[in-house]
């Protein structure tokens, strides 16, 4: 199994929704994407051969990797979209209050560059709510950072670590960010990324603005924040239109695409005979 495929626990949410329960997932046979892109599901530069299936999230997203050269492409819809319909009404509805933000971050190899107290200032004047930051891992271990937050008096909280190269994923990730996620009538960020959408799904009012910061060795192969900008103009702002932004967010998460358990364990190579084990 790529490694990349256990981020985040995709992997243990997608074993989780086809009936083989919260145990190291067995290995799968392609690449799951593993956040929204704006190219072919796969990030810039990510070791690909030939003639593996990619596992992508939307119909649009197929059409990119399509044009640029993919061919064995399937869409079956996000991870998050396989949580939503294993947790429909988990918790139950309460009282939504106030936002949750989520700075744009980096990852092990890239660090991001950007004036939090700005982003702070910003926020305050913006949000009518109390606030809770998540931070990335690596930006919630940076005291200093983490200090510009927690003075400000928002609420600081982080999701858990995604994992990288097989080692300390957590398989409650994405459950985690749904309860959160719930708590909050507004999720906002200053880069539209999958947080937002996944946020929108959830049912919160979405937001984006705000110095979108700038990410160290920036790969511009599909365009950068300036091409995010002009492609989903409605998606920017500190007010943005509830419905029209569920409907986006509904195709870019593939929910529609959603596969039953049988059709999932088909194409994730979890059908075909063999023993289910937690092989790589």
């Amino acid at each position: 199994m790529h490694h990349a495929n256990h981020f985040y626990g995709h992997a243990h949410v997608l074993a989780r929704y086809c009936g083989l329960g919260a145990g190291h997932p067995p290995r799968i046979d392609g690449y799951v994407q593993h956040g929204w892109n704006v190219g072919d599901g796969l990030a810039p530069g990510h070791p690909y051969v030939a003639g593996t299936p990619s596992l992508l999230w939307s119909e649009p997203t197929r059409r990119r990797a399509w044009s640029l050269g993919r061919r064995n492409v399937v869409v079956i819809g996000a991870p998050f979209a396989y949580l939503l319909a294993m947790r429909p009404d988990d918790p139950p509805a309460e009282r939504r209050e106030g936002t949750i933000w989520y700075p744009f971050h980096g990852w092990e190899g890239q660090r991001v560059h950007g004036d939090h107290r700005r982003l702070i200032a910003e926020i305050r004047a913006t949000e009518p709510g109390p606030v809770t930051v998540c931070l990335y891992w690596q930006e919630y271990r940076t005291t200093r950072i983490r200090r510009h937050y927690e003075e400000a008096g928002f609420r600081v909280v982080c999701h858990g670590y995604r994992g990288h190269w097989w080692r300390d994923t957590d398989p409650d990730f994405l459950d985690r960010q749904l309860t959160e996620l719930r708590r909050h009538r507004r999720v906002a960020s200053n880069r539209l990324t999958s947080a937002i959408f996944y946020g929108i799904a959830a049912g919160c009012e979405p937001a984006v603005y705000g110095d979108p910061m700038t990410l160290a060795d920036d790969d511009p192969t599909f365009g950068g924040t300036a091409r995010i900008r002009r492609q989903w103009p409605q998606l920017h702002g500190a007010r943005i239109d509830p419905g029209l932004a569920a409907g986006i967010a509904r195709e870019e998460l593939g929910t529609d695409h959603r596969c039953s358990p049988a059709e999932l364990r088909e194409l994730l190579g979890w059908s075909r005979g063999r023993e289910v084990t937690g092989e790589r």
